[in-house]
């Protein structure tokens, strides 16, 4: 099956673009006690799952993949596309979340002896030579893998990114590529012979590490994901701080990131600066309920300069100017309706009160980007506040489910859930890390037919593909 650039990103959605608005009643509580599913132990210690789910443990870090090179370590976001050439195929690309102080999990065996098999241009770069582990190559990148649904086996992967460090989330592209974020911004000449913290494109063709070039306009902070409107090309970014802001890159040229473009930072329309953490007063926060839950707010965007920012101020600069302080921005995802305007979702990890997490909606302006957007602007709204740990604990990646929830990937302080969040604003258990290291679940994302939804469970590094009665989940 031959398919379109733009629906390869549809597919890496999956089928969510046919239900994309959450809408909450304002002010609105309606929690459930998370046993809508009960979970079934497993006999096999990885994953709890609801009665009639079953699961495939797809790989696990350290196998040796199809090109030699070795699986690594602590995979976090990944996308689903559609296979060009066989219905029956999918693809999977797939971050890999190693710091600069990562010691393991190296894709280059012991070692590092196969990094000789890559050129200058395919490994961005290596620890500085005073810095732990002196001289050897960053483990952060991407790998691609081609999953057979029909077969429910993984046929082969390869490394596609190499020589970037903490590699955490990212987003799909309308031309067929995925953009991995670094979440580390190590500067050089301290720890790398490089500055971190950008945006890295990698085709899902790519068979091979591409030459790692950095997309500078991009920013540079502590990037975290990434996703693109389908009907402008704009891409929204979110950065992983206590005190972050949110962003939007206007691209020179549609579908060229290379060729530059402007970044900009939400503003909430008349509240420069704004707090949106409802973090209490003593926390250093706005006050509780400072935001209420389905409260929708006009905003405008602020030009940033410098945004190569080696001082590592670009947030710190953007506030003063205006922009709004979020908490942890993480997993985002877009999403449409059929013939309506789509969204964009996103997680503060610990925005909230209890600082268990928040979900927002943003929903660009008619006139995005553009000047009309002043009378007619984008609407950001709190759509979702945990009230405690209990019931969603510090929501991370981000996706959309075939039947109109999102699925949130928890990265908490106690037993890590798979969690869905209903449009009328009920929290429920879909999976349970049942691995005696409770790591946390990363890189939620469905196959194009909606019927296998991957996710990986970071330490000890596992990539899983669930299967189940999803039409349960409708009701």
């Amino acid at each position: 099956m031959i398919v379109s650039r733009r629906n390869l990103l549809q597919s890496a959605y999956g089928v969510a673009f046919s239900y994309s608005s959450l809408s909450l009643l304002a002010g609105a509580h309606a929690y459930s006690a998370n046993n809508r599913l009960p979970l079934k132990t497993d006999p096999d210690g990885l994953l709890d799952l609801p009665e009639g789910f079953s699961y495939r443990l797809v790989s696990t870090s350290g196998g040796e993949m199809s090109d030699g090179f070795f699986r690594p370590g602590r995979p976090d976001g990944m996308a689903c596309f559609a296979h060009p050439q066989d219905a029956g195929k999918c693809i999977l690309t797939r971050n890999h979340e190693n710091w600069p102080d990562t010691t393991d999990g190296s894709p280059f065996g012991e070692d590092d002896a196969l990094v000789s098999r890559l050129s200058e241009a395919q490994l961005y770069d290596y620890r500085a030579a005073a810095a732990p582990m002196n001289g050897r190559p960053f483990y952060g990148g991407v790998t691609t893998a081609i999953y057979n649904l029909q077969e429910k086996r993984l046929e082969k992967d390869f490394l596609t990114l190499a020589g970037t460090a903490g590699n955490c989330a990212g987003g799909a592209t309308p031309w067929g590529s995925w953009l991995s974020c670094e979440e580390s911004a190590v500067t050089a000449p301290g720890s790398s012979q490089k500055n971190h913290g950008f945006v890295f494109e990698v085709p899902i063709s790519a068979t091979r590490p591409v030459d790692a070039i950095p997309l500078t306009d991009m920013g540079r902070f502590a990037h975290e994901a990434a996703a693109v409107d389908l009907d402008t090309d704009i891409v929204y970014l979110t950065e992983d701080s206590l005190e972050c802001l949110f962003y939007r890159f206007l691209p020179h040229t549609r579908q060229d990131l290379s060729k530059g473009g402007r970044l900009q930072a939400l503003a909430l329309k008349n509240q420069p600066s704004a707090d949106t953490r409802n973090w209490p007063r003593d926390w250093g926060g706005a006050g509780e309920n400072s935001i209420r839950q389905g409260e929708t707010f006009d905003v405008e965007w602020i030009d940033l300069d410098h945004v190569d920012s080696p001082d590592g101020d670009l947030a710190e600069r953007g506030f003063a100017a205006g922009a709004a302080h979020f908490c942890r921005g993480e997993g985002m995802a877009y999403g449409k309706r059929d013939g309506e305007q789509g969204s964009v979702y996103f997680n503060c990890t610990q925005g909230g009160a209890a600082r268990a997490g928040q979900v927002w909606r943003y929903t660009p302006s008619p006139e995005e980007g553009r000047r009309g957007e002043a009378s007619d602007p984008g609407k950001l709204t709190l759509v979702y506040e945990s009230p405690t740990s209990d019931v969603l604990d510090m929501c991370d990646n981000l996706a959309f489910a075939p039947w109109g929830d999102l699925i949130l990937c928890e990265d908490g302080r106690g037993d890590q859930y798979l969690r869905g969040l209903t449009p009328d604003g009920n929290i429920y258990d879909l999976a349970r890390n049942a691995h005696e290291e409770q790591s946390e679940f990363c890189g939620a994302c469905f196959s194009p037919d909606g019927s296998v939804l991957f996710v990986n469970v970071q330490e000890p590094g596992f990539t899983f593909a669930i299967e189940g009665p999803w039409r349960r989940l409708r009701a």
